[in-house]
């Protein structure tokens, strides 16, 4: 009888090790776990550690409430200003509702991706070029907009959506390219021609300066040319400024009153050399009388009768 007792005892907990192991469910920290009672949701939401279940009658389904990363696949669009572009993107969602990641959509990982592709094709559509290249932040903000507006009531959250790249046709890369290559020769001109400008200020300056001290004129060419004497060059073209050759006309003039006592004994020579009117060598000197532009020629006498003298006039001298 004992031994029939100790059977029985052995069986019923052999039978209650079988029922904890079929009703026990741990649920992990990460997790938490909906509870379907013969087809229907019973009570809350499990939380992590120990749960029983009531086995063939219960099913316990646990839910990730992780963040996923889902990759969007490339998606090719045109974009409102008529550039045919291939963009991915990946979305960054997690469950916060169990029971209704469950039970109001039958597989939330694959709605989830579907949903990001068709936002993604709607954004290209919307967007220009150059904010899909530029502007990136808006659009990553519109796009999660898009996509969790629908995904809120399945339990799911959108935290973040970024777009990773966008591919462009080869033609449209030359294209930008050259245009960029542009831009900056266009940037380059105008610094260019600022630097000319302020150069030119200076330069005007500059000779105004050396107008007002000619002497400067003179330095200034003397240190050009010891600076293109040191490339010991084989040729050397000096330009000789013309304010240069006015500096040394002014330096080799004598001054004022030197002039009028050279202009005097000048004067004083000429009158010392010059024969007096109506005198030659070996007769007797005659005065002229001439009018006009016409030379006077002295009257020589000859020893006939006396000859009164002859005026000269017009153009042709009149001998008598």
């Amino acid at each position: 009888m004992v031994a029939d007792l100790l059977v029985a005892v052995a069986a019923a907990g052999s039978a209650g090790v079988v029922y904890l192991a079929a009703a026990a469910r741990v649920v992990k920290q990460y997790e938490r776990g909906v509870l379907f009672r013969l087809g229907r949701v019973s009570g809350d939401v499990r939380t992590p550690g120990l749960n029983l279940i009531i086995p063939f009658v219960d099913r316990l389904q646990k839910v990730n409430l992780q963040i996923v990363t889902l990759p969007v696949p490339a998606q090719e669009g045109i974009t409102r200003d008529n550039v045919t572009v291939r963009v991915d993107a990946v979305v960054y969602f997690r469950v916060v509702d169990a029971a209704s990641a469950l039970v109001k959509v039958e597989d939330y990982k694959f709605a989830v991706s579907q949903m990001a592709q068709t936002s993604l094709r709607s954004i290209i559509g919307k967007s220009d070029l150059d904010d899909l290249l530029s502007d990136r932040e808006k659009l990553n903000q519109g796009l999660e907009l898009m996509i969790d507006s629908p995904a809120v009531g399945w339990g799911i959250q959108v935290d973040r959506v970024e777009i990773k790249d966008v591919s462009l046709p080869d033609t449209m890369k030359r294209s930008m390219a050259r245009q960029a290559e542009a831009d900056r020769e266009r940037r380059a001109r105008i610094i260019n021609a600022d630097a000319e400008l302020q150069a030119s200020k200076k330069l005007a300056e500059a000779a105004q300066q050396m107008a007002e001290t000619p002497t400067a004129l003179q330095l200034r060419l003397l240190q050009t040319v010891m600076a293109v004497a040191a490339e010991k060059n084989s040729t050397l073209v000096l330009p000789i400024p013309v304010e240069l050759l006015h500096f040394l006309e002014r330096g080799g003039r004598p001054s004022p009153p030197d002039q009028d006592r050279d202009r005097d004994r000048d004067r004083d020579q000429e009158q010392d050399r010059a024969p007096s009117p109506g005198h030659t060598d070996g007769g007797p000197q005659l005065p002229v009388t001439g009018t006009g532009s016409a030379p006077q020629v002295p009257v020589i006498d000859t020893g006939g009768p006396p000859r009164t003298p002859v005026t000269g006039t017009g153009s042709t001298p009149r001998v008598p």
